[in-house]
């Protein structure tokens, strides 16, 4: 695969409790460069990030991170004030004891609140995969694709492990086809990268796809 074709998937990401808006304009810098599909960056940051960048690049944000147990009024919130601010993507946590508790209806009803609320916005649903069995993974793609998000997104990044290849191989596997799937978290080379692409991911969440692309060149 072409590293062109590779880029053009990733979500080139920076999430660090402790990021900077030099940091911050840096990989807005990066994603422009190097033509990702977006950067996906805090709340607090995206309203500076869209004034920067206007229409040259997609500002994404996350909603509920990293842990989900938010309340879904707040989710909401979240969610309006994010896109009030210029975010085009919102990558929003589900609630994880309603996955425990299967408070199926729910969960179902909290990711169309915010299907809702994100005004046709792309909402992709993360399901921190390393958290769940494998038939709770399954349920996820049901309950995702009926309530029609965009994706589904295996990880936040913050929990015990990322994505793996046979969780975006279930997903591909289980999911609506109208729910395209992010693999995220711990995807670390350009052949990891092509992988998951295909296996059926659509997006990477990631930071060092384009740092090793910087270093290639």
């Amino acid at each position: 695969m072409e590293q062109k074709e590779l880029l053009s998937h990733v979500d080139h990401t920076l999430l660090a409790q402790t990021s900077t808006w030099e940091e911050i304009k840096a990989i807005c810098d990066d994603g422009i460069k190097y033509g990702t599909a977006s950067v996906c960056i805090p709340p607090y940051f995206v309203k500076q990030a869209k004034e920067y960048v206007g229409d040259r690049l997609a500002i994404c944000t996350v909603i509920g991170f990293p842990n989900g147990y938010h309340t879904t009024a707040v989710k909401v919130f979240e969610t309006k004030d994010a896109i009030s601010n210029g975010a085009d993507e919102v990558d929003m946590v589900i609630n994880l004891g309603m996955v425990k508790s299967k408070d199926w209806n729910g969960l179902t009803e909290e990711i169309k609140a915010l299907r809702q609320a994100s005004e046709g916005k792309v909402l992709k649903v993360i399901i921190e995969t390393c958290l769940l069995t494998e038939d709770e993974k399954i349920k996820l793609c049901e309950i995702v694709t009926e309530a029609k998000a965009d994706y589904i997104k295996t990880s936040t990044g913050f929990s015990t492990a990322g994505a793996t290849f046979e969780d975006v191989a279930l997903f591909a596997k289980h999911v609506g086809s109208e729910v395209k799937i992010k693999a995220a978290g711990g995807i670390s080379s350009l052949e990891d990268g092509e992988k998951f692409l295909q296996l059926g991911a659509d997006r990477l969440g990631t930071s060092r796809i384009v740092k090793i692309v910087k270093e290639l060149k």
